[in-house]
């Protein structure tokens, strides 16, 4: 049996028709390949992440189709864990604090000529033991970097091919105690035995400072599949600025954006959203209604949109 898949929401927010496609793609890849497939709520965020949402992001999934394997843990109730492990961090040495506000990585970040370089700019990276007592005795609380390699990490993505980017400076634990999400998802993912993650193309960045934090942890390295995104009509990635777009507002025919084979304003059912979904993968035919063990045996990354798919509004 192949090594398991996962999809992993926050429930900060209901789930669009862009997060639902990418745990259908997931879902799919996993079980085409005989694997488990879990779920995991990701709540690091406490001050927005609410149980009622994760509650209906379940429940759309399971409207779906999408079943999953084992227990769904939440990271809200995994923080021994990461405190473990953050602790090893610090005793190796592979974290450092960092005492700067947003404005001034905001501010350090800009080349000369004005425009923003990415990432972190290493500002607290190699601050002597003196400077930083001195940052502390101004009343400053650092939050904790990683201390990544700079060399650029290289590995092969299942849908956008061989990759080479940098590591970044991450946050692996806040000034107000809080962890960070990349240090959450590796082990998360470990302890889970995700072989294969699969996400949204925007995440595709992550990858490297994930590596290398699998590394330093010892954990085992995951393979990665980054999916095109469903993007409105201004180009951004779907979200609320664009009206109704999630499970719930396809059913009651109140979706603010246009799903192919869906009339506007005509209630949908889930399998109509399915296979809509389907189709704007490539993954079906238009007027299809497959079912989910046709898609899981004609499923191929091979079939998915090199870009990523645009959905206008109902009006347009």
């Amino acid at each position: 049996m192949s090594a398991a898949g996962r999809f992993a929401p926050s429930p900060s927010s209901e789930l669009h028709l862009g997060n639902l496609r990418t745990a259908l793609i997931a879902w799919l890849a996993a079980r085409s390949q005989g694997a488990p497939f879990h779920l995991r709520i990701d709540d690091l965020d406490a001050g927005r992440s609410r149980p009622e949402i994760a509650a209906r992001q379940l429940a759309d999934l399971a409207a779906l189709g999408l079943d999953h394997d084992g227990p769904v843990p939440w990271q809200s109730q995994r923080t021994e864990r990461y405190s473990a492990a953050f602790a090893a961090l610090e005793a190796s040495g592979d974290v450092y604090p960092c005492f700067c506000t947003r404005a001034e990585i905001r501010d350090a970040s800009r080349a000369p000529h004005g425009a923003p370089t990415a990432g972190y700019p290493g500002t607290c990276r190699d601050l002597t033991d003196a400077q930083r007592a001195a940052r502390i005795a101004s009343g400053r609380v650092p939050a904790w970097r990683f201390r990544a390699d700079p060399a650029a990490v290289a590995f092969d993505d299942r849908v956008l091919g061989a990759q080479s980017l940098p590591a970044e400076d991450a946050v692996l634990r806040r000034a107000d105690g809080a962890f960070g999400y990349q240090l959450a998802v590796v082990l998360d993912d470990a302890d889970q035995a995700i072989g294969e993650v699969v996400r949204g193309a925007d995440l595709l960045g992550s990858c490297a400072t994930q590596r290398q934090l699998q590394d330093r942890l010892d954990l085992p390295h995951t393979t990665y599949a980054h999916v095109p995104l469903m993007v409105g009509a201004d180009g951004a990635r779907l979200a609320k600025r664009h009206g109704a777009s999630g499970l719930a507002d396809a059913l009651a025919g109140r979706l603010d954006v246009t799903l192919p084979g869906l009339p506007p304003g005509v209630p949908a059912t889930a399998v109509q959203v399915r296979s809509a979904l389907a189709l704007t993968a490539g993954l079906t035919e238009p007027g299809a209604q497959p079912t989910l063990d046709d898609l899981v045996c004609t499923f191929s990354y091979e079939r998915l949109p090199t870009g990523s798919t645009m959905m206008h509004g109902c009006s347009s």
